[in-house]
């Protein structure tokens, strides 16, 4: 039986895609791990999905989209060129993927022009839990980025779209919601 544990990160490094170790606080551990967290979100939104529906279907191609974000901050800068585009690397047609689907689902309802107050119903409610820790994801990316982490890299753009259509999924499974008003607090 194969063993889960490996104790090999008890001493706070981990294991990088294409080899290598870091420490587990290192700018792309933590911008990969965020990614993680938003899999797990979009995952819980799905299963408040009705299985096989068009969001079950679409949430799952972006939980999948996301896995290739992560590998690809999970790599260290110096064994990018291993990358194999739209498998461990983000492209840029990835990014652009996303436009369409945000304008298509927009065109579905009414954009708010108000500030939305979450919890309209599960599957919502689960979707702007996903779209907080996306754009953590993406802010955990720039910084990343910023510290040479990332070289020519989509990631972030991807991120920042894809929590873009997460909020527009989430307005489109509310069907009619309540702006929150500066006298409602």
């Amino acid at each position: 039986m194969r063993k889960v544990y490996t104790r090999t990160g008890d001493d706070g490094s981990t294991g990088l895609f294409h080899g290598g170790r870091v420490g587990k606080d290192a700018a792309g551990p933590r911008a990969y791990g965020a990614v993680d967290e938003a899999v797990s979100a979009l995952g819980l939104a799905r299963a408040e999905a009705d299985r096989g529906s068009e969001l079950d279907e679409l949430l799952v191609q972006l939980e999948r989209e996301l896995f290739v974000a992560g590998a690809e901050l999970a790599t260290d800068p110096e064994r990018r060129a291993k990358l194999e585009p739209g498998v461990s690397r983000v492209t840029a047609e990835m990014v652009a993927a996303l436009e369409p689907i945000i304008d298509d689902v927009t065109a579905r309802f009414e954009v708010p022009q108000e500030f939305v107050l979450p919890g309209e119903n599960r599957v919502a409610a689960a979707l702007d839990v996903a779209r907080t820790i996306v754009r953590r994801a993406e802010r955990e990316s720039v910084a990343a980025a910023r510290d040479g982490w990332l070289d020519d890299s989509h990631v972030v753009p991807y991120l920042n779209r894809l929590a873009d259509l997460v909020y527009t999924l989430a307005r489109w499974q509310e069907g009619a919601y309540r702006p929150v008003r500066t006298g409602d607090i």
